[in-house]
């Protein structure tokens, strides 16, 4: 293969992006409907509230009965919540009333508690006030045939409440896209095995599991592929319907990075490869017979930068969601020198300070082999290419890895 120029990283994103279909549309219940993306608006089947409502205890009153006060008017009934009463209020009369329960016809506001005294069939109401005091009218929240939410939003628990309260019992969502993953290498052996001589601990797949997790997809795990042509084709083939395949490692220049002499004869069509990032430089992305395919770095830590820069928005695009990266800003914690000709996604730790910008402190070490600080950072501090040197407070870009 004819040797490709490092790709910008908002070009390769970019590319990526626009070569990905959104998933089909599924009907889900509401107790699986958390964190799913609306494909269809959500149409309410009811106005809620559904009649003028008291919004305290107290007593249903007309508005222009109690102007001057104290003025006693008599009780006739008593609507607790869940029930009503059906008569017509009065001049001069009052109903006992408890939140929730409907307004009497007639009546326009509501005198709480507090501001009353009863006696027998008689209260006696101390505060004046105004029609529409204390009641919440019909239709406050919603009515009948809103669209409470519009395709694209990310399910949130108080979503999920705002459709049982519209009465909508399921939710028109896409489905969740399967990601397809496996790791290569002689030298990588599962979590809680003894390593032998020359060989490591896997932690890419169980990372990037939990990553497909964090981003709305299922994950399918092909386990590890030793350095060998067939067994990478053989765990390629395993990856089945899925809606994407990640390899992890094996997409560089050695002589052991087997997967594209592997893969090529199951119809490997690479779009790029390289990318003008540190870490994570070795990218490489392409369909494999028309699926879209994603080659990670072998590295934990190169691993799972790029999946957090490539694969989650990639994940949420699938899923008609937001596939933006939201970066925000804080001052520098320790000076940085000279940045080179590679976007830099800095480890950083996240200090947030009251009514200030946060504090982003870059770990001293950067080596790609240190998965700890991975874990500790709050954020990667984005450096462009050839950016000049900067001091402690200088306003940088981040990209949050903590919410």
């Amino acid at each position: 293969m004819a040797k490709q120029p490092l790709l910008p990283v908002e070009e390769a994103r970019a590319r990526i992006l626009a070569s990905l279909h959104t998933t089909p549309v599924e009907s889900v219940s509401l107790a699986d409907a958390l964190g799913r993306v609306l494909a269809e608006e959500a149409i309410a089947r009811r106005t809620q509230p559904p009649a003028d409502l008291s919004a305290m205890d107290g007593y249903a009153v007309r508005a222009a009965d109690v102007a001057s006060v104290p003025v006693q008017l008599k009780v006739v009934g008593e609507a607790p919540a869940g029930s009503a009463y059906s008569e017509h209020l009065g001049k001069g009369e009052a109903v006992r009333i408890f939140t929730g329960a409907a307004l009497p016809r007639g009546a326009d506001a509501i005198v709480i508690q507090e501001d009353t005294e009863r006696d027998g069939n008689t209260v006696t109401i101390k505060e004046a006030v105004k029609a529409g005091r204390h009641v919440r009218p019909c239709g406050l929240d919603f009515r009948t045939g809103d669209a409470g939410m519009s395709v694209g939003r990310r399910l949130s628990p108080a979503d999920i409440a705002f459709a049982a309260a519209m009465n909508l019992p399921t939710l028109n969502v896409h489905k969740r896209p399967v990601i397809a993953f496996f790791s290569t290498g002689d030298e990588l052996v599962p979590p809680g095995t003894e390593p032998g001589a020359n060989q490591i601990i896997s932690a890419n797949n169980d990372g990037l599991a939990a990553l497909i997790i964090e981003a709305g997809g299922i994950p399918l795990d092909l386990g590890i592929a030793p350095d060998q042509v067939g067994a990478i084709r053989d765990a390629a083939e395993r990856a089945g319907a899925a809606d994407m395949l990640i390899t992890l490692g094996g997409a560089s220049v050695g002589d052991h990075d087997l997967v594209q002499e592997a893969l090529s004869p199951l119809g490997l069509d690479i779009d790029f490869w390289k990318i003008a990032m540190r870490p994570g430089k070795p990218l490489m992305y392409g369909s494999l017979d028309g699926k879209p395919m994603l080659g990670l770095p072998g590295n934990p830590v190169s691993a799972l930068v790029c999946a957090t820069l490539f694969l989650k928005p990639a994940i949420q695009r699938m899923q008609g969601g937001d596939s933006a990266l939201h970066t925000s800003i804080a001052r520098l914690g320790r000076d940085m020198p000279a940045n080179n000709s590679r976007e830099d996604y800095v480890r950083a730790g996240l200090d947030h300070v009251h009514d200030e910008l946060p504090v982003a402190t870059p770990f001293e070490v950067q080596d790609s082999s240190m998965l700890s600080t991975l874990a500790d950072a709050g954020c990667l501090i984005v450096r462009a290419p050839g950016a000049e040197a900067a001091k402690a407070g200088t306003i940088v870009s981040v990209l949050p890895l903590r919410t």
